[in-house]
Formats: structure tokens, C-alpha cells, sequence
């Protein structure tokens, strides 16, 4: 292949580069209010502290973690053989629009589901049906109902043992106390997300360099592609979504410090289960359902089931929406090359 027929590709490779990561950018700008939610609804850190706080972490996971779910959206959504740079593109299009209008309007979305939807939907314009890798999508599907479940019990779980455990403190005393413990929870919640969600954009890269021939005949995520997925969430976590960290820390139920670091920890344990897994779950619903389970112990009418009702729609809506718009995009792109 001549320098004059490769640059061409080589171009749109770059550019697919660049909109997998403004992607990861809006995926921490969305799930910023995942990791620091309930720190700043309990009034723990003001919001430009607590969004630096997550950020920190989010970055610090590239120490910790392996790249089990990288390689899951790399090799486990999509026939491999049938990528190429262009249905990269599409799904990773059809992706951000979905998310930046549910950011926009304050929706706390799966920005993982929204890229796993993108890639279907793109794979189906390529491909049809038989490229898309069941056994791995059905997971996927499987936890979007599992995680928040996950999310409810554990949270409740927590806080019934914690306020068992604290029955007979003062009550200014285990705010003064969780309020310390919500920074603990908080950054292993953020260690959590950016092992999940980071990952996803690092899968969606390397299979892009495979795809193209620029990995070579194995398929593996290189150190370049880890790091800035990581850098990029963390900025992406660094500027916020605050409409969304309103929707989640004040709007779904009312938390004090103690109900905080619940709703925290007992999502940290989902996601670092899943991650060692390398299952793609949502930090988004996992959280959520974190924030309605400790809620749900006091009482039920706690959680506002209008505004959950909402998130669940979206939750819902996100595959598909983000998978019709990837198709169409690479439709559109197929009848110019």
C-alpha cells in the first residue's frame, strides 16, 4: 500500500482516536456526579473540591487494576474481523450525541451502554446480526438489571449494619464521623469507576488499532492507549456534570454523611468485583441504586420515585437510542466511501 493510499486511513484513525477520547472526556464529565454525589450533597467537600478529589482517583486506578474490561469491549461485543475505522467512528458518534444530550439534561446515563449500543448498532449497518457476539452482549444486558439490584441490597445492607453498630453514638458524632469516611468511600468509589469506564474507551481503541493493522497479528491494549484513557477521564471528571450531581445527590433522596458512605462503598464492591470479572457494568447504576437502597431503609417513600423513574427510563432508552444513531451514522458514512 502506497504512503499516498495509507494516509487517507491513517487520517481517520487519528480523528476516531481523538473522538474515542473526547468520548472518555464526556464519559467523566457525566459520571463525575457518580463519584461525588453524596460528598457534596452532605455538604463533605464543596464541588470543586470533590470533583478534584474524584479526578485524583480516577487516574490513580491505572496503578491498581488489570484490563479485563478492555479486553471484554475489544474482543467480546462485535466479531473482531469485521471492524474497521469507520464503524469505529460511527458507534463513538452515535454515542457522544446520546450522551451529551442526557448530560445536558441532567440525566445520569450509562455512558458505557451508550458505546456498547454504539458499537451494535454499527456492527448491525456492517455486518447484520451475526456479527454481534451474544454471549458478551448478554452480560452487558444481564447487569444492566443486576448492578442497581446489586446497588439496593448491598446499600441497605451497609446501612442497616452501620446504624446497628452506631445506635447508641450521638448523632452529631457519626456525622463528624462519616463525614471523614465519606472521603475514604468516595475514592473507592472513583478507584472503581475509572477501572470500569476508563477501560471501555481503551477496548474501543485497541480494537480500532487492530483492526486497522496497526497492533500487528495480536491483539493487546498498548501502554499509550491505557494512560490516556485514564488522564482524559480524570479531566473529564475534573470539569463535572453538575446538573447531573444535582439529579443524583439531591434530587433522588435525601442523604446524611453516614448514608453517603453506604451508598459509596457498597457500589465500590460492585465495581471492583466486576472489573476483576471484566464485565462492562454501569458506574451510573450502580451508584443509583446504592443512593435508593440506603434511602429505602428508613423509609420507602424516601426515594423520589418520580425522579428515579426518569433514570430508569434513560437506562433503558440508552442501548438502543445510542445503537440507532450509530446505525444511521454509519449509513450515512457507507454512502461516501
Amino acid at each position: 500500500m502506497s504512503l499516498l493510499n495509507h494516509y487517507p486511513m491513517l487520517t481517520i484513525v487519528i480523528i476516531t482516536i481523538i473522538l474515542a477520547l473526547a468520548f472518555d472526556f464526556l464519559n467523566g464529565m457525566n459520571d463525575a456526579a457518580n463519584s461525588i454525589a453524596t460528598v457534596v450533597s452532605t455538604r463533605v467537600l464543596r464541588p470543586n473540591f470533590a470533583v478534584a478529589w474524584a479526578a485524583f482517583f480516577n487516574f490513580a486506578a491505572v496503578f491498581i487494576f488489570g484490563l479485563h474490561v478492555a479486553n471484554t469491549i475489544g474482543k467480546g461485543i462485535v466479531e473482531p474481523h469485521i471492524v474497521n475505522e469507520y464503524m469505529i467512528l460511527s458507534a463513538l458518534v452515535g454515542g457522544i450525541i446520546w450522551v451529551y444530550f442526557c448530560t445536558i439534561y441532567g440525566l445520569p446515563i450509562s455512558v458505557s451502554h451508550s458505546l456498547i449500543g454504539g458499537l451494535i448498532g454499527a456492527g448491525i449497518a456492517k455486518g447484520g446480526v451475526q456479527v454481534l457476539i451474544l454471549s458478551g452482549i448478554s452480560k452487558v444486558i444481564l447487569f444492566i438489571f443486576l448492578s442497581p439490584v446489586f446497588g439496593v441490597i448491598l446499600g441497605g445492607i451497609f446501612m442497616i449494619v452501620t446504624q446497628w453498630i452506631f445506635r447508641k453514638w450521638r448523632p452529631q458524632a457519626v456525622d463528624g464521623l462519616f463525614k471523614v469516611g465519606q472521603l475514604v468511600s468516595s475514592a473507592a468509589y472513583s478507584l472503581g469507576h475509572g477501572s470500569n469506564d476508563a477501560q471501555k474507551t481503551m477496548g474501543v481503541i485497541a480494537i480500532l488499532l487492530y483492526s486497522t493493522g496497526y497492533l500487528g497479528k495480536d491483539f493487546y491494549i498498548p501502554t499509550w492507549v491505557i494512560f490516556s484513557c485514564y488522564t482524559v477521564i480524570g479531566l473529564g471528571t475534573l470539569v463535572g456534570g453538575k446538573k447531573v450531581i444535582k439529579t443524583l445527590g439531591v434530587n433522588l433522596t435525601h442523604l446524611k454523611p453516614v448514608g453517603g458512605f453506604c451508598a459509596e462503598i457498597s457500589s465500590a464492591f460492585t465495581l471492583f468485583g466486576t472489573a476483576l470479572a471484566g464485565i462492562p457494568v454501569s458506574t451510573t447504576h450502580s451508584i443509583t441504586g446504592s443512593i435508593m437502597g440506603v434511602g429505602m431503609v428508613n423509609r420507602f417513600s424516601a426515594v423520589r420515585w418520580g425522579v428515579a423513574s426518569n433514570i430508569m427510563m434513560a437506562w433503558v432508552l440508552t442501548i438502543p437510542a445510542s445503537g440507532l444513531m450509530s446505525w444511521l451514522v454509519y449509513t450515512i458514512i457507507s454512502w461516501w466511501v
